[in-house]
């Protein structure tokens, strides 16, 4: 695991976070004003300097549930609200965005590309802000200075890192079905066709080697793809040319933004196409408050900084006359139906009778060892949710 994965990993879903809720403002006509003080307000609270210098230290990336809840903070850092079927949509958008991103880098170093363009993004939509805009400028210094001069491996350790953590989410997105980029199960479609990595070549020779490594014989062979060299690497400069897409808005377009929502089906059986407005599949562990992730011994520094987080954001609280409430769906009623779904979706559980366990000798010493009585372990994420209470 790449202890240099979680500031990657924050940086590409808060700019998918800032891309969905900008493209939601503007749905809903929430007035230009409002827009952009949720928009200034979240990037203040995320880019805050002290908080990126604690994310930028070395450590292992947060749990599923610390990451969860993370973001449903971020996301109320303003006078905004979402209610839970909406963050749920939220971060169900951001993490499946993402996860397509990170599995479409043709080379490991792509995935720090794709966090440049989403930086870039960002910077526009605080352009009109100088503090926040130097807040951007310094994340963009902290990126350089960590990761420009790592090497091949160690950035294939960081996407290894990224496809782990994404690895059992597979919920259907409305965008990417009909782009015909998801299957029907939730997985993706990835193209075998296109450019190929920079400084690669294009497959269909084989070199055969003498013994003092120079090359004895050529041989091709027909792909039966269509490939094509690369024009240029990517730049990692301020304001260099990314030169691949992946990362940018792709909400800019008029394109709905819902994800579908079906009963689960047997692993055998693909759901039906049809299927109306969040799909989570049989099987998998996309549940945004993760019941099925084990404990985690709490990082030091993600306790504190998800502490800070929590500090951040509660300072930033508005009077409740101010605030106004976002909707990811279209209706009221398709938010209500949608909360009715997520409180019902299907997650492995596994079911022990404990009344019994004084028949099987085994069974009582297993759930001794699993008792969290006097245990000072907790959940990364307890204390942010305790002081966000209090706050």
């Amino acid at each position: 695991m790449s202890l240099r994965t979680l500031p990657i990993l924050f940086l590409n879903l808060g700019g998918e976070m800032l891309y969905i809720l900008d493209q939601r403002l503007r749905a809903q006509s929430i007035p230009d004003e409002k827009a952009r003080k949720v928009m200034h307000d979240i990037v203040g609270t995320m880019f805050n300097k002290r908080f990126m210098e604690e994310l930028f230290k070395p450590q292992d990336t947060y749990s599923k549930k610390a990451m969860r809840t993370v973001f449903d903070r971020l996301a109320h850092a303003s006078i905004m609200r979402l209610n839970s079927a909406s963050m749920d949509k939220l971060y169900d958008l951001m993490t499946m965005a993402f996860k397509y991103q990170v599995s479409l880098c043709l080379r490991p170093s792509d995935v720090l590309l794709v966090t440049y363009n989403h930086m870039d993004a960002i910077r526009g939509f605080a352009c009109d802000n100088p503090v926040i805009s130097n807040q951007v400028e310094n994340v963009y210094k902290l990126l350089y200075e960590t990761y420009a001069n790592l090497n091949a491996g160690q950035f294939q350790i960081i996407r290894q890192t990224l496809l782990s953590f994404f690895q059992d989410m597979h919920i259907r997105v409305s965008i990417f079905l009909k782009d015909k980029v998801q299957n029907a199960n939730g997985k993706f479609v990835i193209t075998i066709d296109g450019v190929v990595p920079w400084d690669s070549e294009v497959p269909g020779a084989i070199r055969y080697f003498n013994g003092d490594g120079q090359i004895s014989r050529t041989s091709h062979f027909v792909t039966g793809c269509r490939h094509q060299l690369a024009d240029k690497p990517g730049s990692f400069e301020l304001l260099g040319d990314r030169v691949i897409k992946l990362g940018s808005n792709m909400y800019t377009a008029t394109k709905p933004v819902e994800t579908v929502t079906s009963t689960p089906v047997p692993a055998t059986t693909s759901p039906p196409a049809s299927a109306a407005t969040t799909k989570r599949t049989s099987g998998s562990s996309t549940s945004v408050s993760s019941e099925v992730e084990p404990l985690e011994n709490p990082n030091p520094l993600a306790k504190a900084e998800l502490n800070l987080l929590a500090h951040l954001v509660g300072g930033a609280t508005k009077k409740p006359e101010s605030q106004f409430r976002l909707n990811l769906f279209s209706t009221d009623e398709e938010e209500q139906a949608a909360a009715q779904t997520y409180k019902e979706a299907p997650h492995r559980v596994i079911k022990i009778d404990a009344t019994k366990k004084a028949q099987r000798k085994e069974l009582a010493n297993l759930m001794d060892e699993f008792s969290i009585e006097g245990s000072d372990d907790r959940e990364k994420g307890d204390d942010l949710l305790d002081l966000m209470d209090q706050a």
